[in-house]
């Protein structure tokens, strides 16, 4: 246990001084990029209806935050915490936009900016946490983004409390004045870094060389991040949607099913740390998408708002592990900051193309449950490709 909490909570060099960014506010910055990640779902339907937006047209919001998300990712610096730190000011300056955006169009642009903070954000604290923490690397990983996922679920929490009290826009200007505030925080924390007494310094451990991924392994986790990026932001920003039309009929019920997701998606985070101290990442990884494809199919079919409900809890479980455990075997390769921003950030580009693509199925189709079959086939491809792996560094079973 007490490596554990080593591992986790830092080396020697993290517990003699204050190191920017500290644990906390790696946290805090996750847990705002949750909330930014997942914040289309639950207002999705009240946008659609003041912007008079169909389906297709409410994708585009979406592509739009996770394009800007992308190219977030890919510019991240080999300088993290300086990129963590553009990334809260991006967070703080589109979301603003957003709140007051008068149009679809103006929101797009806006939503582009906040993306572009958060794809910052998620990539620089997530490489950051891979470099500071090498034993038990996976469940390390799935602990510190609990706070992401807590954040996606509080996104659907809030929505559900704070809209029927609060205007949209004074809830999403609310918002972007938490990336201020994080800021305000780093920069205390910048002046208040470690001693000239420490025998590591931050910077020295961010540019701890590293090999770099072949291009067989970059190819493959980055085509593995695409499609989990496309099926998690598919199920989340349209779950809302979903239950509104398929079970119940009205906004704040339908929202607290979204909260359902992110509720035992954070659950999970935490349960597959600790289930990752005595499994291997890649057991952890392969069973969680089975069940995920078998709980997509089921939720497709489903026609109530209880069976809906049981569905986004199973999926939110089954979906929990996979991020941690699959970022966990990416870092063990050893990949250069750029390389690692670049697969996260691609992931970006899923959750971008496939929840616009289920809206145009949608609107084609009529029908949301035959949309839903493009979640499943990334859950099915997801699979497949864990099966086939190439061979790693560290293979854990």
């Amino acid at each position: 246990m007490a490596a554990t909490r080593e591992s986790f909570w830092g080396s020697s060099l993290l517990k003699r001084g204050t190191v920017a960014p500290s644990i906390g506010l790696m946290h805090y910055g996750l847990m705002l990029a949750g909330l930014g990640t997942a914040l289309l779902g639950p207002i999705l339907p009240l946008l659609a209806k003041q912007w008079a937006m169909a389906d297709s047209q409410s994708g585009l919001l979406m592509m739009a935050k996770f394009c800007g998300a992308f190219l977030g990712g890919v510019t991240v610096s080999t300088r993290l915490r300086q990129s963590l730190l553009i990334g809260l000011l991006g967070g703080a300056f589109g979301f603003g936009g957003f709140a007051v955006a008068p149009s679809m169009t103006v929101g797009c642009v806006a939503l582009f900016v906040g993306g572009f903070g958060l794809g910052q954000i998620i990539t620089s604290v997530n490489i950051l946490a891979g470099r500071r923490f090498t034993e038990h690397r996976g469940s390390a990983l799935a602990l510190l983004n609990f706070s992401f996922s807590l954040g996606a679920m509080l996104s659907a929490l809030l929505a559900a409390w704070l809209l029927p009290r609060f205007t949209l826009r004074s809830v999403l200007a609310g918002f972007a004045m938490l990336f201020v505030a994080g800021i305000a925080v780093f920069s205390v924390q910048m002046r208040m870094d470690v001693s000239a007494t420490e025998e590591v310094s931050v910077a020295a451990l961010e540019a701890i060389p590293q090999s770099g991924l072949s291009r067989r392994l970059y190819v493959y986790f980055a085509c593995l991040l695409v499609l989990y990026g496309g099926l998690e932001t598919c199920l989340s920003g349209w779950l809302t949607t979903f239950a509104l039309r398929y079970g119940d009929k009205t906004l704040a019920v339908s929202e607290y099913t979204t909260l359902l997701l992110w509720m035992s998606l954070t659950l999970g985070r935490a349960g597959s740390s600790a289930v990752m101290m005595k499994v291997g990442e890649k057991t952890v990884q392969r069973w969680g998408l089975v069940l995920a494809a078998l709980f997509t199919a089921g939720l497709a079919t489903a026609h109530s708002a209880v069976t809906i409900a049981g569905f986004a809890v199973l999926l939110g479980l089954s979906l929990s592990p996979f991020f941690p455990a699959t970022f966990a075997l990416l870092m063990a390769e050893r990949p250069t900051a750029r390389q690692a921003g670049i697969v996260l950030a691609v992931s970006g580009l899923g959750a971008a193309a496939l929840p616009w693509l289920m809206g145009v199925v949608s609107t084609k189709t009529g029908s949301l449950q035959v949309a839903l079959g493009l979640p499943f086939a990334a859950a099915v491809m997801l699979l497949a490709m864990s099966l086939f792996a190439p061979k790693t560094r560290e293979v854990t079973h």
